[in-house]
């Protein structure tokens, strides 16, 4: 057989395996309709971070490959995606324009199907989500080598909202400009965050060139664009949304250069099993009090992943405290940890139970 009928043979069975695939998905679509009845009847949340997680793991368990489980993650968050669009047109809000880093993780979660909609400051995106003009947000909460985001920490201290979701997002930084080379650039512009993780390369590359900090990666890309000799450091997915050059490429000074973030909205997911609680407390002003409030985690088995302080703003040199700790707050050992633990603290607070991203 030559080439060419082999090639055709092997098409024709692609076909029919479409023609396979495309009918077990618009099954799958009707089954997630009628989900969606009950879910109406019964008002429960449309976005079940607990059920998302359970879906992957067991797809990885079945992949046999040839597709490595991230491709096979990617396919199936579009068909979820746009499944759940049937259930309800979802609003997600993240840190704007389009092509943040908080914009990439939104869509890493939700994929395409949902109605995006970008806020420029952190608060903003609480604010929307409490009024309910959106059902979820996309904040970040921690960068690998810079640390927490204390704005999304200092929200949650009077926000109502819980914690729905947890996203781990690869961060690479690239030089932008409509600029032909590096030479030509006279200032560069980039949110803190992002001017931090690459300050080493800044400082032996570009070190008489003044820096402007913006309110995200993506407001630099949009700055720069309208100017022809300034820089911006962001993600690589701006560089064609705003028709900008790549000058260089990986510029930050750490490799394994992650970002948390939390989706929020008003109901935390069930148990899935591989779970993370945070929370938040203030201890009374004693010798020994901190120790007495963690001890209860570790008598229960409970391991504390984070544990940091924030001064409250209401009351000087009175500090919350906010702990990420692993499990669900379901579980019976961590149930009898806050028990105790509500005997010992002024004030304490549950943001929310959810899956961990790893």
């Amino acid at each position: 057989m030559s080439s060419e009928n082999q090639i055709k043979e092997f098409r024709e069975k692609i076909n029919k395996i479409d023609e396979q695939i495309i009918d077990l998905i618009s099954k799958r679509a009707y089954l997630a309709q009628d989900i969606w009845d009950i879910k109406k009847k019964e008002r429960i949340e449309p976005y079940a971070a607990n059920r998302e997680k359970l879906i992957y793991q067991r797809l990885e368990k079945l992949n046999q490959g040839p597709l490595p489980n991230e491709d096979i993650q990617t396919i199936f968050r579009e068909i979820i995606s746009a499944c759940l669009s049937l259930e309800k047109s979802l609003k997600i809000t993240s840190l704007g324009p389009e092509a943040t880093f908080t914009h990439q993780a939104a869509l890493s979660r939700f994929g395409q199907a949902p109605q995006y909609i970008q806020i420029p400051t952190i608060d903003g995106i609480f604010g929307e989500v409490e009024k309910r003009r959106c059902d979820y947000g996309v904040v970040p909460i921690e960068n690998s080598t810079e640390g927490s985001v204390y704005r999304t920490l200092d929200m949650f201290i009077e926000s109502p909202l819980k914690i729905c979701g947890e996203i781990s997002l690869e961060i690479s930084l690239y030089l932008l400009s409509s600029a032909d080379k590096i030479e030509n650039i006279k200032k560069i512009y980039s949110h803190p965050q992002a001017l931090a993780q690459c300050n080493l390369w800044l400082t032996n590359n570009l070190p008489d060139i003044p820096i402007h900090p913006v309110s995200s990666t993506a407001m630099a890309a949009k700055k720069a664009a309208d100017e022809p000799k300034a820089g911006a450091i962001a993600s690589k997915v701006s560089a064609p949304v705003y028709n900008l050059k790549i000058l260089k490429e990986k510029i930050e000074d750490y490799t394994n250069n992650f970002t948390r973030f939390w989706v929020i909205g008003h109901k935390s997911p069930e148990k899935s099993g591989h779970d993370k609680t945070s929370l938040m407390f203030s201890i009374k002003h004693e010798a020994g009090a901190l120790y007495e409030i963690i001890y209860p985690f570790s008598n229960y088995g409970i391991n504390m992943t984070k544990i940091e302080s924030r001064p409250f703003k209401k009351h000087p040199w009175e500090y919350f405290f906010f702990v990420d700790v692993e499990g669900h707050i379901s579980d019976n050992n961590l149930k009898s940890s806050l028990k105790e633990i509500k005997k010992l603290v002024n004030f304490i607070k549950v943001l929310g139970s959810y899956p961990r991203s790893v």
